[in-house]
């Protein structure tokens, strides 16, 4: 069965975006792209929420075609361009670059969506990871800690959020001091 991975970069005090939703603190240098690139690349799609694929959508589609981007961002721009997307939104009426758009999280849908064969699925964006969290649906957390304190911003757990156990199955850190804390869900 395929697992669904929260995938996020958060602030030392657990932040996803900054004050005003700036994410201009996130450390990603060339090694640190390619484990993103080698690690998303395996996946069999990628679950986001509206803001998210919209952010994506607005620079990956086209990112290889300046002749200027280092090496890891022309590559990452072909893996998003092919890989399956369902972006979950009740507004967006339509969406371009193999994308779907499902209208709520259906636990039973989701399930369904799981037990195909392929790769693990990643999910991107705090609202439709709470979504998931609330119904049970996420198996893995990849968190990489960048090294800034906030202070203030949009958190990756919300109040309120279930308490979880969680069991750490990897930690690494790299040259840029961004450190990946990688948790499953216990089954």
């Amino acid at each position: 069965m395929r697992r669904i991975i929260v995938q996020m970069s958060v602030s030392l005090d657990g932040y996803i975006e900054g004050p005003d939703g700036r994410l201009d603190w996130h450390l990603v240098d060339d090694e640190l792209h390619y484990h993103f690139n080698r690690h998303l690349g395996a996946m069999s799609a990628f679950l986001n929420g509206r803001v998210m694929h919209e952010l994506m959508a607005a620079y990956w589609p086209t990112a290889d075609q300046d002749p200027n981007v280092p090496g890891p961002v022309a590559q990452f721009a072909r893996i998003w361009r092919e890989m399956p997307k369902f972006v979950y939104s009740r507004t967006l009426r339509n969406a371009d670059w193999n994308t779907t758009v499902v209208r709520e999280v259906v636990p039973e849908e989701v399930l369904r969506l799981k037990a195909l064969p392929g790769g693990d699925m990643a999910l991107g964006g705090a609202d439709i990871a709470a979504a998931f969290q609330r119904h049970g649906l996420v198996d893995e957390y990849r968190i990489y800690v960048q090294p800034v304190v906030l202070g203030g911003g949009k958190p990756l757990f919300r109040q309120g959020t279930a308490r979880t156990g969680l069991r750490l199955v990897e930690s690494r850190t790299f040259g840029n001091g961004v450190q990946l804390l990688r948790y499953q869900v216990p089954e």
